[in-house]
């Protein structure tokens, strides 16, 4: 393997913005007047880098309701940091979709930010009006995932964990709410490296598009920072002092060879980053404050 010394920088060229997302904003845009509020899901583990900043723009002033997803996989204090700075900007509810936690709380959330449309509906008679959201949020923070959850008993949704599956506007019924699934949208270019690093680190840009070994030393050098033990417990190394030697020992640790014997990093490097993504590692928040 040709790769860069440890005590160089890793760069990324993080350019990835398939014309399907310029069509998702304008559908967005045209579809707000279809809904009565609009439900963003974030990364618990990096809220900050997967918060879109064109979703302001093209929600205005709608109604918001942020979810914390993945939040079994975030660091618990620092979760509960990141639902009280957000609040400035709608109600904030911190669940998990994977394992079902505070799934529950998500229509009784709706219904609160929509108290006084459900007043306005009811005092015209219209007391069973299905209320109308929105979900939105950037490629694979799991808003497939979250509408199939509320929607067991209506429409399934496609789901695999890859960025770039939900490519068209879907209505799933869940009880008195009616939910709009829109695809995942990422803005044109990252000028911010740490934002544009946890987008990758999270795989919401595809992993063909970038140097998966790159990627993987600087998750290490991220985890060296963040979070030693996660490194230590999992692989059983104690030398923190050399990404790459890093990265090779995952390779020696799990028995990963290329053709005349030599580590197959590249194999280590795919297993880092999905046992990362899958909270394999343990919980680990990537954005601290």
């Amino acid at each position: 393997m040709e790769i860069l010394k440890s005590n160089d920088d890793y760069t990324l060229n993080i350019q990835w913005f398939p014309g399907h997302m310029a069509k998702t904003r304008r559908i967005m845009a045209e579809s707000l007047g279809l809904v009565d509020a609009v439900c963003e899901v974030l990364d618990a583990r990096a809220p900050l880098s997967t918060q879109n900043p064109e979703i302001d723009v093209i929600l205005k002033n709608k109604p918001r309701l942020i979810i914390l997803n993945k939040c079994d996989l975030a660091e618990e204090n620092v979760t509960k940091i990141w639902h009280e700075r957000l609040k400035s900007s709608g109600r904030v509810l911190a669940i998990d979709c994977k394992t079902g936690r505070n799934i529950n709380r998500f229509l009784p959330e709706v219904r609160n930010i929509l108290a006084e449309k459900i007043e306005r509906n009811t005092a015209r008679g219209m007391k069973n009006k299905k209320l109308r959201v929105m979900v939105v949020g950037i490629t694979n923070v799991g808003k497939s995932t979250l509408i199939n959850r509320l929607g067991k008993m209506g429409t399934r949704v496609r789901v695999e964990n890859r960025p770039g599956v939900t490519r068209g506007n879907q209505w799933i019924n869940c009880k008195d709410v009616e939910l709009l699934d829109t695809p995942g949208i990422l803005w044109p270019k990252f000028e911010d490296v740490i934002v544009a690093d946890n987008l990758a680190f999270l795989g919401s840009i595809k992993d063909q598009v970038l140097d998966i070994e790159t990627l993987a030393l600087k998750l290490i050098r991220k985890l060296r920072e963040a979070a030693p033990a996660a490194i230590s417990n999992r692989y059983k190394i104690e030398d923190f002092s050399d990404d790459v030697a890093i990265l090779e020992a995952i390779a020696k640790i799990r028995g990963f060879k290329v053709r005349g014997g030599d580590g197959d990093t590249e194999r280590a490097a795919i297993t880092l980053l999905d046992e990362f993504r899958n909270g394999v590692l343990g919980r680990i928040s990537l954005e601290k404050h």
